[in-house]
């Protein structure tokens, strides 16, 4: 069996996926979760609405690296919508990125919001909080 259709027995309803638009990216992101650096993503309203298998609260995430490998498991534990504009610097901080400072935060999600071609400074974004359940 593989491993991811291991973890889902283990973590019914999880859905595997990686955080970023790249290799490198989601490399350097699982990285911060495992370390429990990154406690925080976020993703534009118009995607999360897109997706058929939107993560909820109380939901399990397998998070993969760039290669597709799982890393760890994740349980989201908030959820809420908040515009680009009202992101906070506390906010910042939990998605573990950077400097940390809500500046480095705003431009680095403004680049990556600008990718996926959905960028405003009022767009909605759905803020999730997760917490690491297991290191794989």
């Amino acid at each position: 069996m593989h491993l991811i259709d291991e973890l889902k027995t283990r973590y019914p309803g999880a859905h595997a996926w990686s955080i970023g638009d790249n290799t490198d990216m989601a490399n350097e992101l699982a990285n911060l979760v495992i370390k429990g650096i990154k406690t925080a993503s976020c993703g534009s309203l118009t995607s999360f609405q897109a997706e058929e298998s939107a993560p909820k609260i109380g939901s399990y995430n397998i998070i993969l690296n760039g290669q597709g490998s799982p890393v760890c498991i994740i349980r989201m534990v908030s959820m809420r919508l908040i515009r680009f504009s009202d992101v906070t610097e506390e906010f910042a901080r939990k998605e573990g990125e950077g400097d940390l400072s809500l500046e480095y935060w705003r431009k680095e999600h403004k680049a990556f919001f600008t990718r996926e071609g959905f960028y405003s400074d009022d767009m909605e974004l759905v803020a999730e909080e997760f917490e690491v359940i297991e290191v794989l």
